[in-house]
């Protein structure tokens, strides 16, 4: 793999782990305490960041490896399975494990992207919250697989 991309998804993968390194002390805050509409609106914007920093990640991978970068209403989630599927030129960047997850964190990007803040729901924001650490570690997992072996 041309080490331009290699050190481009680094650069992501990097940012992503700074998000969350940012927003430590929210995560630490909602522990044991329902959140407001305040602590909502961080964390709905860290899930936002967070997905829109994979789905780059993944932007990158379809242009300059796959050279097949989707468009169109669904193009989203036509980039999300991309990675999860083998390609011509490259295994799958991301496991089904991993893609059946994410589907979820696009599902709630595409919400707040389209919501009020005051329209965000703890009950269905909290097993992304919940789960988003360790879907992180997964996922950035198999993107350092992923430039290893490519």
């Amino acid at each position: 793999m041309d080490n331009l991309i290699k050190e481009q998804i680094i650069f992501k993968i990097n940012d992503i782990d700074k998000l969350f390194s940012e927003y430590e002390l929210i995560f630490q805050k909602i522990q044991n305490n329902i959140p407001d509409l305040f602590d909502m609106t961080i964390l709905g914007s860290v899930l936002h960041s967070f997905y829109n920093g994979l789905e780059n990640i993944f932007e990158i991978i379809a242009k300059k490896i796959d050279k097949k970068v989707p468009s169109g209403n669904k193009s989203h989630q036509e980039l999300l399975h991309q990675m999860s599927i083998k390609m011509s030129n490259r295994d799958e960047v991301i496991h089904e494990k991993s893609y059946l997850k994410l589907r979820e964190y696009a599902t709630f990007r595409h919400f707040y992207r389209h919501a009020y803040s005051f329209q965000l729901n703890w009950e269905k924001m909290k097993p992304l919250i919940d789960d988003v650490h360790i879907v992180w570690k997964d996922v950035k997992e198999c993107l350092e697989n992923f430039i290893n072996i490519i």
